[in-house]
C-alpha cells in the first residue's frame, strides 16, 4: 500500500516554528510545496508528486493534542486508508541525528498521536520518527513539557537536519509502497 498522506506535527504559531516538537513541521516545510489554510480540516494543506504519485501534505493547525481533527477530517474527505497515512513527529526516545520508520504501535505518550489514533480509530498508520532526545538521556535538568517547548541546543540542530534530509531520501519508497526498501535504508543510514 502506498502513501497518499504525509503528516507533519507541530504546533502552529511563530513561537513554537523552532522548538523540537515542531520536528515534523520542518520535514513538511523542506518539501517546497506551498501549502494553503484550508478551514475544512483546520490545518495547512498541500498536494505535490512524489514518485510520480500524487501526495497530500498536512500540517494540523491546531495544537499537538487535537492533531487527529484534522488528520480525520481529510482521510474521511479524500477516503484515505489509515495505512495510507504517514505521519512525521518528534521522538523523545532516539537521539537527533536518528529517524526511523514504523508502522503501528503505542503513542509512546505522545499527545498528537494519541489524538491520531482516536480519530482514525487505530494504530495502524506509519509513523517517521525524528529523534530529539530526551533531557535525561542529554543530561539536562528539563522537564519533558518544557523540553520538547524549547529549540533544540546549537549543537543538536544539525543532528536533527540530517535525520530529516535522510528521510526525505527515503520518502519516495515509502510512496511507491516499497516500506521495507525504505526502512532497511533509513535504519542503517541511522548512526
Amino acid at each position: 500500500m502506498s502513501i497518499r498522506l504525509i503528516v507533519g506535527l507541530g504546533n502552529p504559531g511563530p513561537e513554537y516554528e523552532q522548538t523540537r516538537h515542531n520536528a515534523g513541521f520542518w520535514l513538511i516545510d523542506q518539501l517546497r510545496v506551498s501549502l494553503q489554510r484550508d478551514k475544512n480540516f483546520n490545518a495547512l494543506v498541500g498536494k505535490t508528486r512524489i514518485s510520480g504519485e500524487e501526495v497530500w501534505l498536512l500540517e494540523p493547525q491546531t495544537f499537538m493534542n487535537r492533531s487527529g481533527q484534522s488528520v480525520g477530517a481529510i482521510c474521511r474527505f479524500y477516503k484515505i486508508t489509515p495505512d495510507q497515512v504517514l505521519v512525521v513527529h518528534d521522538e523523545l526516545d532516539m537521539l537527533p541525528g536518528v529517524a526511523k520508520l514504523k508502522k503501528g504501535g503505542s503513542s509512546g505518550g505522545h499527545n498528537g498521536l494519541k489524538d491520531i489514533t482516536a480519530a482514525l480509530g487505530t494504530q495502524d498508520y506509519w509513523r517517521l520518527r525524528i529523534g530529539i532526545g530526551h533531557p535525561r538521556t542529554l543530561n539536562l535538568n528539563q522537564g519533558v513539557a518544557d523540553f520538547v517547548l524549547h529549540r533544540p541546543r546549537k549543537e543538536e540542530q544539525p543532528l536533527i537536519d540530517e535525520a530529516i534530509a535522510k528521510s526525505l531520501d527515503v520518502l519516495p519508497l515509502m510512496v511507491e509502497g516499497q516500506t521495507a526498501e525504505a526502512m532497511t535504508r533509513l535504519h542503517t543510514s541511522a548512526k
